[in-house]
């Protein structure tokens, strides 16, 4: 258990670094769209670029660490994630919206590719203990909170932001990456060979399984439907919750307050949301947390004030943690060490290009047709479908715990 111990904080120290780089192109990303380019009803695409890379990137990714291991793939992710924030840089300095694109989208890949750090962490436990393995490494992205307010905020306080102006910033964000690389360069034995140790013989010397037949595999559509639904929500609402404040006639640095609330729902918890979703089962944690993301959805409707939208965020990343967490964990138990890779892969990629679809239309529908109004609704309907998707499969899905002895003897 000491390998299992130190790579999982190591894995956890890496993201707390990686946080600061998401954490400023979250919030800056619609801001730098708009501000290079002067095209407001664009403001969707940059979110939309930056989940479509992602979504492109995870999939073979996933694939990839099945043969080689996790860890040379989450360092590749680690050096796109530097050098997405300086490609970026050059286009907010040169004033070049196709250098802004393609750095926000190795920025989407980076941080595909380096969150299925989440999956490795909880591979190394025993199963009944994935949940809280999981939550050990997500907990860490919960100090982008403070990168915010601490380094960012500083920055842009009192300042109106030009193209210019993004440069320096985009800049320190490379840095955070760059520490987390340095990080993962400790992590020793990788967690696929240390995950074998739960896995019975036959699993050990059995073949992947075609990615069609793990999708059929009894409770892997409904931990999909919930994985995809709560992160496309969450992320495509987070990636126009910057511009929508901005929108709402407040500073660009109290974006960040609003940003930081949000991660503090998203991880701040998590160690205690990992345990409780592991005693009231994953079914009822998927259940409670998409219903919580469409209440806070439909919140956001009335509550346009910092605090008010604060709120709202930080309940919708609450809801993304139970329901997330639940879901993934419940897709690593239902695979083989040799399969988890591709399985969570693809939940990755459904997961990243519905969040992309979601921001680009969010963002039409935003300037179209009359602000976040009708965004909230459309938002909290999606959630709706989710919750009535899952009530729906009742008997499809463990409740408790590993079922995957009894899933593989079917």
């Amino acid at each position: 258990m000491s390998h299992v111990r130190r790579n999982a904080a190591l894995l956890a120290l890496g993201l707390v670094f990686q946080s600061g780089m998401i954490q400023l192109a979250v919030a800056l990303g619609t801001v730098t769209i708009v501000a290079v380019t002067g095209v407001d009803s664009i403001l969707g695409l940059g979110p939309a670029v930056f989940l479509v890379a992602g979504a492109i990137a995870v999939g073979p990714a996933g694939r990839l660490s099945d043969r080689v291991g996790r860890m040379p793939v989450i360092r590749s992710g680690y050096v796109l994630g530097i050098a997405g924030p300086l490609v970026t840089a050059a286009g907010c300095h040169w004033e070049q919206g196709v250098l802004v694109f393609a750095g926000l989208g190795l920025c989407g890949a980076a941080q595909s590719i380096v969150l299925l750090s989440r999956a490795a962490s909880a591979e190394m436990f025993p199963p009944e203990r994935r949940a809280r393995g999981m939550s050990i490494v997500l907990f860490a992205v919960v100090s982008g909170a403070i990168w915010g307010p601490v380094v960012f905020g500083p920055m842009f306080s009192g300042r109106t932001l030009g193209a210019h102006d993004l440069t320096v910033p985009w800049l320190a964000a490379g840095l955070f990456t760059l520490a987390g690389l340095a990080v993962s360069l400790g992590v020793r034995r990788d967690p696929r060979d240390l995950s074998r140790a739960y896995a019975h013989a036959e699993q050990r010397d059995e073949a992947a399984a075609p990615l069609a037949e793990l999708v059929r595999r009894p409770g892997v559509a409904t931990a999909l439907v919930a994985a995809v639904a709560s992160f496309a929500v969450m992320a495509g609402v987070m990636n126009l919750a910057g511009y929508v404040a901005v929108g709402h006639h407040h500073s660009h640095g109290s974006v960040f307050t609003v940003i930081s609330l949000h991660i503090v729902g998203m991880y701040g918890l998590v160690l205690v949301v990992g345990d409780a979703i592991e005693r009231i089962g994953r079914r009822r944690a998927m259940l409670i947390g998409l219903t919580l993301i469409a209440v806070s959805n439909a919140a956001l409707a009335w509550f346009a004030s910092i605090a008010g939208m604060s709120l709202c965020m930080f309940g919708l990343g609450l809801g993304w943690c139970l329901a997330y967490v639940a879901a993934t964990t419940e897709l690593v138990d239902l695979a083989t060490p040799a399969e988890r890779g591709r399985l969570v892969g693809f939940s990755d990629l459904l997961s990243s290009l519905s969040g992309a679809a979601l921001a680009l239309v969010g963002g039409v529908v935003y300037t179209g047709a009359g602000g976040s109004v009708p965004l909230a609704g459309l938002a909290a309907g999606l959630s709706a479908l989710a919750v009535a998707w899952v009530l729906g499969n009742p008997a499809t899905i463990s409740s408790r715990g590993s079922r995957v002895v009894r899933v593989f003897s079917q």
